[in-house]
């Protein structure tokens, strides 16, 4: 991927599936229609929820929760006072549960993020948080299966755990083949010169603490 594709701010890397709607690297189709397939013949109509995502979209994810239009959450799912946190604690609440615009691993168009569409209730809305991948959860036997089979298809999560950065995110599934040589490649200077370049709410902050945000929140992967 060249430095434009990394970083979210082109998707020339990228192909549509119409059925069902998700955008992701080429390299992803093959694959990941096969594990549905397993998926499905043991009783799971595993779906994408969220797949590629752009520079833009993530700069609007950003900015609404910097700025308190969207919600902040805690590392159990539950919502955070935003009134009292300082920017600094504002622009870590939002980077345990979303990536820094340019850094975000869906740019790369090999992360999906997966939900079961056999075990929604009507009318539900999907949070992608804890409790529903929890025992008894909507989605709790969509990951025991996952955890079982997704490496043969070579998927991985790579926040699978909490390491001091993101807050595990087990419905995150990556390609490893195309998203290990892509995490190399996205240098901490190529995220500088995106996020100078962009209006990110609270951009002198982030700029500031961009090393460590890179260090803690880019790298800090479970494979």
């Amino acid at each position: 991927m060249n430095a434009l594709e990394l970083t979210g701010r082109s998707r020339t890397h990228i192909i549509q599936i119409e059925n069902p709607i998700f955008a992701v690297h080429p390299e992803v189709v093959e694959p990941f229609f096969a594990m549905v397939q397993a998926a499905e013949k043991a009783g799971i109509l595993m779906a994408p929820f969220s797949s590629f995502r752009d520079f833009k979209t993530q700069l609007r994810i950003w900015n609404k929760k910097f700025s308190g239009e969207k919600p902040l959450y805690d590392l159990h799912g539950f919502p955070r006072n935003y009134s009292v946190l300082s920017e600094s604690e504002i622009i870590d609440a939002i980077l345990n549960w979303s990536a820094l615009p340019g850094a975000s691993r869906h740019h790369w168009g090999t992360e999906i993020d997966v939900i079961d569409l056999g075990t929604i209730p009507q009318d539900y809305q999907v949070q992608l948080l804890p409790q529903e991948v929890e025992p008894g959860g909507v989605f709790y036997q969509l990951h025991c299966w996952l955890n079982e089979n997704m490496e043969r298809f070579g998927f991985f999560r790579p926040y699978r755990e909490y390491r001091g950065g993101m807050y595990p995110e087990p419905w995150h599934l990556s390609y490893a083949a195309v998203s290990i040589p892509a995490l190399e490649s996205l240098s901490l200077e190529l995220l500088e010169s995106t996020i100078q370049a962009s209006n990110i709410k609270g951009k002198e902050l982030v700029l500031e603490r961009l090393p460590e945000i890179y260090q803690h929140h880019v790298l800090n992967i479970t494979c």
